[in-house]
């Protein structure tokens, strides 16, 4: 077999006009077809590699051969193995590693300045080997228990691991080297490491290997990083990520990487912020919020949001608006996630700002200190423990008090958690302590309110207990009689109509 596989590379040298260039080919494309492949073929057209022994070790071969020998070594890594069986093609496979490893070695010993038949082999065997249609997650089809990265109760939580990964987390090194080289010029290498590339990288992150998406997330940022003329292409292909996880699929493995990646994105944001970060702002990372599973990624996207905050500060109310759009209200963990990225905005936001959206934002946090979950309520409380909001509150108290008064005093009277009732106390206090006066008017129009309501109740209770005394006093029905339009017409039947309840 291993004789098999060596037969396979020419001996003649390569020749620089037998290279292909993707960009006049036009079959270049990403063709879509229903059957799945291993590799992406069409990306890097079939061409003539280089034809030296690629067993001869880097050492041992002239520096005017070594960029032949390099290309000769990455042809005969483009070999796939099955590695479902572990005992099949095991000399095959320890050959091959050890090659990628010298492969690997070579790139970062700094070899000469990487020729554009070298960029184009590296570029075509990292997608042989990495390119792959993932199997179908056989979890995610037993019925509609599992949203997102969440999982039923009865499975397993542990990740599932690709058992190539041997093999494939050297490839991942290799192309790390090779995009984070300052040997490889951007204007040549920008023809391979193109929007197919970047796509077919993109549809990597649906690996449930967190090993393999921690490598991908590092790898598409040195890309990001180096490939300026690739980027707004990369924002607008991880925004369509996103956009189809929240609006069609909620499934996707990676949006806690690729939220990472878009985070040191947005800090390298020029300012002013353009129109278009802005509206990723709006229709991405706020609905972001809105899927089940939103603890697998909520760190991530709350640094985001963070982000854009402390770019343009004036952005504060738009995601408070947002926020308030999407809040849970039969989530208890998401509500906590979301009081907590509510404190820190509003630890950021300017007075007009938070004037915007006080109104809205304290009836919220009202319902909050209400919730017979003690954990949603103690975080709520727990807001006036923070100073900047305290002295957000004290200069709007004439606006917040009388929203949020009637939840306090009804926490005093049912909540049913000590804990909760301890820190409605302290609130209480503090308030009293800031503006006794007004803490009294609210008092007293809190209990007007309650007057009122009582004289409704009864007011309608009243009305209910008339109704069914008037209705008690109503005689029963008589005799009705029913016509049956059946085959015989002129018969009638009568009968007594008797009925459970008076009308």
């Amino acid at each position: 077999m291993l004789k098999q596989l060596l037969a396979r590379f020419p001996k003649r040298p390569i020749q620089s006009e037998s290279f292909e260039d993707p960009s006049n080919d036009p079959n270049s494309g990403p063709p879509r077809s229903n059957a799945p492949k291993r590799t992406s073929s069409v990306v890097f057209p079939s061409s003539i590699l280089a034809g030296i022994e690629p067993l001869l070790p880097f050492k041992d071969a002239p520096n005017s051969e070594k960029m032949s020998l390099f290309i000769s070594k990455l042809s005969l890594c483009c070999m796939v193995f099955d590695f479902s069986n572990p005992s099949k093609n095991t000399a095959e496979k320890d050959l091959k590693r050890l090659t990628l490893i010298e492969l690997l070695e070579f790139i970062a010993s700094g070899p000469p300045r990487f020729s554009e038949p070298a960029i184009f082999a590296l570029c075509k065997m990292c997608s042989v080997n990495l390119y792959r249609v993932f199997p179908p997650n056989y979890r995610s089809l037993r019925g509609n228990n599992r949203v997102g990265n969440q999982k039923p109760e009865n499975e397993d939580d542990e990740p599932s691991f690709d058992p190539a990964w041997p093999h494939l987390q050297i490839v991942y090194d290799m192309l790390l080297k090779f995009v984070t080289s300052s040997l490889v010029e951007p204007k040549v290498s920008k023809k391979y490491i193109n929007h197919s590339f970047i796509l077919q990288m993109l549809e990597l992150f649906e690996s449930e290997d967190p090993r393999e998406r921690e490598r991908l997330k590092a790898v598409m940022h040195r890309i990001y990083g180096k490939f300026m003329v690739h980027r707004p292409f990369i924002r607008k292909s991880i925004s369509n990520v996103f956009c189809r996880f929240v609006f069609e699929s909620e499934r996707h493995n990676g949006i806690a990487e690729l939220l990472e990646i878009f985070g040191s994105v947005i800090t390298g944001f020029a300012l002013p912020l353009k129109e278009e970060h802005k509206i990723f702002l709006w229709r991405v990372l706020i609905p972001l919020h809105k899927p089940k599973c939103l603890g697998v990624y909520f760190q991530q996207l709350s640094y985001c949001v963070s982000q854009f905050v402390e770019k343009d500060p004036k952005l504060a109310s738009t995601v408070i608006r947002g926020l308030l759009k999407y809040w849970p209200i039969t989530n208890s963990q998401k509500e906590v996630m979301f009081l907590g990225e509510i404190e820190e905005i509003c630890e950021t936001i300017s007075m007009c700002e938070f004037q915007r959206v006080m109104v809205p934002l304290f009836w919220r946090i009202g319902c909050c200190i209400n919730s017979s979950h003690f954990q949603v309520a103690e975080r709520a409380l727990l807001l006036w423990n923070n100073d900047q909001i305290f002295n957000l509150i004290g200069h709007n108290r004439q606006v917040i008090l009388p929203i949020i008064f009637p939840a306090l005093e009804m926490n005093v009277q049912n909540h049913w958690n000590p804990s909760v009732l301890n820190l409605t106390l302290n609130v209480i206090s503090v308030f009293t302590e800031m503006d006794d006066m007004l803490f009294l008017v609210c008092h007293a129009h809190f209990l007007e309110e309650q007057e009122k309501q009582s004289f409704e109740t009864e007011k309608r209770k009243e009305a209910w207990d008339r109704l069914e005394n008037a209705a008690n006093l109503q005689p029963i029905s008589g005799n009705t009689t029913a016509v049956l339009n059946g085959p015989d017409k002129n018969k009638a039947t009568s009968k007594p109509a008797s009925f459970p309840f008076s009308l």
